[in-house]
């Protein structure tokens, strides 16, 4: 319960022994005896001020000098897609629980540091990844903090606020950009201009970012004052604002701000060290999956980030993650979504067969040798690629691994080659793109398949920035063709301008981008290229084929749930923005800016067969179709 007297539940205690505790307010004169360091109750003050009051919860030991302070870290700006990628509960706060000392607050020990969300306690990953990065924090700014210390900062704060002060000189030249807000709701722009032209929720992406623009605000009471998630101030004068900042300009703002910004940048200690400990968590969480889970050092990729929070290659990080056993279970995955370990090794076998593996099998993996913890099987420093190939076949089918134990398929994949599990679980874990295999209800029918999948791969931030072009510039859909051996990278690395690199395979006849196009015969075309197949088939050739594998007797069922060729064709189905930068040359399309396409939909064809050579993504019809489909697994997964 808070200082208030609010009660807790028993869920909220994360299974301790409430017996052994005494609640605040009803604890009895035993705890009343206790000292209560004032500095302490200013900073959960502090908290209530600028948040609500059920953004800080308190709990007080009866017998002993300790306090836990529960901060509810407001998630809601995550969408859904992100939520359920990462495995969290979107509408329900992640925790964080600080232990200090009741009577010495900031003068005490280090305080310990747990996180969790209550109705999420299995499967919690992004609770480890937090809780480390939290524990390094604090230990950092420790070393630093006191109670009289903190005491000093904000009678600094205060000073500008009387009657004399800084703030008088300057205050009515500044406006209210983005204020802080009482509620864990997300922050509205204040532009009448704006209102008419955006609307609020495709403007989340200041909050979700969170490596945000430091701007001029007001607490509840009325003081003004600078929040600088960075170093940057942006200060708006409140008579030419509705005229003078348009939307393109306040885009551009938003987007200049975010290359200056970071999100490790250490928020101010002016409102006590709980709103710090929170703001630099709501600076952290958004962007966890731009950096390694275990040494919390940013990743580069040749596209930038992607969806999902993963270890980076360093070897020490990844002999890290295997002994702390944080890697994503093969079984639960196997359990949960079979299919899409199935395809997740098609597409691994597919690049590690193609005569182009020195190039596109990328990332190769880092597998611990699980008879020597302390050394790499598999070393992308070393690459082995017959070794690998070995393993790879001695990997079971998704197929038999669901038909019995699992602890049993496990032991007859052991005694094949005892690095074959450890690489079928370096398949799963490394995967950075959220695929969710799509019932039969959800599917496409013109794609004539009955492998479908959701496919997510843009992170928080290039999604909120695609959201933001899409309400200015509006979007539609195309297609995007490639050879099932090129995605086993583009699941890890994203989809990527490979036009004038080594990556590249078709030529860049329209110039540099990422080629799409509204018909589906050309990117079918696309997709049976490699494996020493280099010229594209006509369309009437792909509606022959269509035509005769329609023809031919199924041997098995239509609606197979597993892949049961290795002869695999796939097209991935994309919303991209329509600005200016898209180039049409009749039905290829050229998208120069990579963060103006994102990919929802993936299909795959088996044993040389295509669909429908005569789609055509720009008919109503057709659109219908998709937004019936984009409407509940995109926006509400």
């Amino acid at each position: 319960m808070d200082i208030k007297g609010q009660c807790w539940t028993d869920e909220e205690s994360d299974g301790e022994n409430e017996s052994e505790q005494f609640l605040y307010g009803i604890q009895g004169s035993c705890a009343a005896d206790l000292y209560r360091h004032p500095q302490l109750d200013a900073d959960i003050e502090a908290v209530k001020d600028i948040y609500t009051d059920s953004a800080v919860s308190v709990r007080e030991y009866g017998t002993i000098d300790d306090v836990d302070i529960d901060l509810h870290i407001n998630i809601g700006f995550l969408d859904e897609e992100v939520a359920t990628a990462w495995k969290v509960i979107r509408t329900e706060p992640i925790i964080v629980r600080l232990r200090f000392s009741l009577s010495q607050y900031l003068d005490g020990p280090e305080p310990s540091v747990e996180v969790f969300q209550p109705s999420n306690k299995e499967g919690f990953s992004l609770g480890l990844q937090l809780k480390k990065i939290l524990s390094t924090f604090t230990s950092q700014q420790w070393k630093h903090l006191s109670n009289e210390f903190l005491k000093a900062q904000q009678e600094k704060r205060h000073s500008w606020f009387k009657a004399g002060g800084t703030i008088k000189k300057f205050r009515a030249g500044l406006s209210i950009f983005s204020p802080i807000p009482k509620s864990p709701s997300l922050p509205l722009i204040q532009d009448t201009v704006l209102k008419g032209k955006l609307s609020v929720p495709e403007l989340r992406v200041t909050r979700l970012m969170n490596r945000s623009i430091s701007c001029t605000m007001k607490n509840p009471k009325g003081e003004l004052f600078s929040y600088p998630p960075n170093s940057q101030t942006v200060a708006v004068p409140a008579a030419r604002a509705p005229a003078q900042i348009t939307t393109r300009q306040l885009i551009e703002l938003f987007f200049s701000s975010q290359a200056g910004g970071h999100c490790k940048n250490i928020p101010t200690l002016e409102y006590g060290f709980l709103v710090q400990i929170m703001k630099y968590s709501e600076q952290r969480i958004p962007t966890l999956n731009e950096y390694c889970v275990v040494c919390d050092e940013q990743h580069v990729f040749q596209n930038g980030s992607m969806l999902k929070p993963a270890v980076c290659t360093r070897e020490l990080c990844v002999f890290s993650f295997y002994t702390l056993g944080v890697m994503s279970g093969a079984a639960e995955e196997v359990a949960t979504g079979a299919e899409v370990v199935d395809l997740l090794v098609a597409m691994c076998r597919a690049a590690l067969e193609s005569p182009r593996k020195s190039i596109i099998f990328e990332p190769y993996p880092s597998v611990v040798d699980p008879n020597d913890p302390k050394t790499l099987a598999f070393n992308p420093k070393k690459k082995n690629y017959e070794r690998l190939q070995k393993a790879l076949d001695s990997v079971m089918s998704i197929r038999e691994m669901t038909q019995g134990s699992y602890l049993e398929i496990k032991k007859q994949m052991d005694k094949l080659d005892p690095l074959a599990h450890p690489l079928l679980q370096w398949i799963i874990s490394s995967n950075r793109s959220h695929i969710v295999k799509l019932p039969l209800s959800r599917q496409l029918k013109f794609m004539h398949t009955s492998h479908q999948f959701l496919l997510l791969s843009s992170p928080p931030a290039k999604e909120a920035r695609f959201r933001t072009a899409k309400k200015l510039y509006g979007s539609t859909f195309a297609f995007h063709g490639s050879h099932i051996e090129n995605w086993h990278s583009v699941l890890r690395n994203g989809l990527v301008n490979a036009s004038y690199t080594k990556l590249q395979l078709h030529g860049a006849a329209y110039g540099k981008g990422i080629y799409l196009s509204p018909i589906s015969s050309i990117s079918f075309g696309y997709s049976g290229m490699g494996k020493g197949q280099h010229r594209m088939p006509t369309k009437d050739e792909l509606v022959q084929r269509y035509n005769r594998m329609n023809t031919i007797p199924q041997s098995r069922p239509i609606q197979s749930r597993f892949l049961q060729s290795r002869n695999l064709n796939c097209i991935a189905l994309c919303e991209v923005i329509t600005s200016k930068d898209l180039q049409k040359h009749g039905n290829i399309w050229v998208c120069p800016v990579s963060d103006h396409v994102c990919t929802r939909f993936f299909f795959v064809y088996e044993d040389g067969q295509v669909g429908d050579a005569n789609i055509n993504t720009q008919e109503p019809k057709v659109q219908k179709e998709i937004m019936r489909v984009i409407g509940t697994q995109i926006y509400s997964s």
